[in-house]
C-alpha cells in the first residue's frame, strides 16, 4: 500500500488522481489530520483514510500500518519556529521507519540548503539529513518552486498593472501537476533514489520576464517596479502583514538573488514524458478567463 500524508492538500489531491490512473485504490491510503475533513468523493476513491499528525508519532504509526511507501507531503514553515517544523517531518520519518516502509518519499525543495536565506530550505535540508540517517530506503523529491506561489509575489498586477517587489533572480517555477505527474512516475517505476535532481519546469524567469508575460496574456501593460528590500518590509507591515511572515518572504528574495532556484533540469520532463507545463501556460489557465 501508498500512504500519502496531506492527502488533502493541493499536490496530495494530484499525486492521487494520478495514481489513481495505474494503480488500484485498494494500494492507496491517507493520512491527514481530520479525517471528517476528507471530501466523500475523495475518501471513495482510495482504500482508508485514517487521522495522523505530525505532532503525534502514535497517529502516525497507525495511519502508516501495512505501508510499503509512504509519501510525507512537507509541511508548511513555521516563520516564528522552523524547528516545529523540521520535528514534525522527523515524527513522520521515524514511524514510516518504524512501521516496517520499504521506502520514504519526501517532498523536499530544489533549494533545500543549510545556509539558504529563505527559512523553508533549511527545514528540507534538515528532512534529509532525517532521511539519511532513518537506515530506510527514501526518495527526497527536490520539487522546483511551485508556481502557485507566482500567483502570490505578483498579487493585483492584473489589476494595477504593476508588479512591485525586491530584486529578485530567476526562479524555476513549476506546477502542482507536474511535480504530482513526476512523484507518481517515481512511485511506480522506483526510478528516483536518494535525492533527485531539482525536478522543474522547463524555464526559469524573474518577475520582469514574468511580467512581459503577463502583458501578452491579459492585454494590457504590467510593468516591473523594483523596490528595497526596506520599501518592501514597510508596506508588507503596513498592510497587517506579521513581520516575522514579511522576513520569512524577504528572505525568498534574497536566495533567488543568489541563484538558489535558478537551476533548470529535464529529470521531470524524462520521467512524465512530456513537455512541463511553462510559465506562460500556467498563467493563462489561472488568469485568464
Amino acid at each position: 500500500m501508498i500512504v500519502i500524508t496531506g492527502g488533502t492538500g493541493q499536490l496530495g489531491k494530484a499525486i492521487i488522481e494520478n495514481l489513481l490512473t495505474k494503480v488500484p485504490e485498494a494500494q492507496i491510503g491517507l493520512s491527514v489530520r481530520d479525517p471528517q475533513k476528507v471530501p466523500q468523493i475523495l475518501a471513495n476513491q482510495v482504500a482508508r483514510v485514517r487521522q495522523g499528525n505530525f505532532d503525534d508519532e502514535a497517529s502516525l504509526t497507525h495511519a502508516f500500518e501495512g505501508a510499503s511507501q509512504v509519501v510525507i507531503i512537507s509541511g508548511g514553515s513555521s516563520a516564528t519556529n522552523g524547528k516545529l517544523t523540521q520535528l514534525g517531518h522527523q515524527t513522520a520519518i521515524t514511524a514510516a521507519t518504524q512501521t516496517g516502509a520499504s521506502r520514504i518519499f519526501y517532498t523536499s525543495h530544489m533549494g533545500a540548503s543549510p545556509t539558504s536565506a529563505f527559512a523553508p530550505m533549511r527545514d528540507h535540508v534538515a528532512a534529509e539529513a532525517s532521511l539519511l540517517n532513518s537506515g530506510t530506503p527514501f526518495t527526497a523529491l527536490r520539487n522546483g518552486f511551485y508556481a502557485s506561489s507566482l500567483l502570490l509575489l505578483i498579487g493585483d498586477a492584473p489589476k494595477s498593472g504593476k508588479i512591485v517587489a525586491p530584486r529578485d533572480g530567476p526562479v524555476a517555477w513549476t506546477t502542482h501537476d507536474d511535480l504530482a505527474a513526476v512523484t507518481a512516475v517515481a512511485l511506480r517505476s522506483g526510478e528516483l533514489d536518494g535525492i533527485t535532481a531539482p525536478l522543474t519546469g522547463p524555464e526559469a524567469l524573474d518577475l520582469s520576464a514574468v511580467s512581459k508575460i503577463l502583458t501578452e496574456i491579459l492585454g494590457h501593460t504590467i510593468v516591473r517596479v523594483e523596490v528595497s528590500d526596506d520599501e518592501y518590509r514597510d508596506a508588507m507591515v503596513a498592510r497587517g502583514i506579521p513581520l516575522d511572515r514579511v522576513e520569512m518572504l524577504l528572505g525568498l528574495f534574497v536566495a533567488s538573488r543568489a541563484g538558489d532556484f535558478s537551476k533548470v533540469d529535464g529529470t521531470l520532463e524524462w520521467l512524465i514524458g512530456r513537455n512541463p507545463i511553462s510559465v506562460r501556460e500556467f498563467l493563462r489557465s489561472a488568469l485568464v478567463k
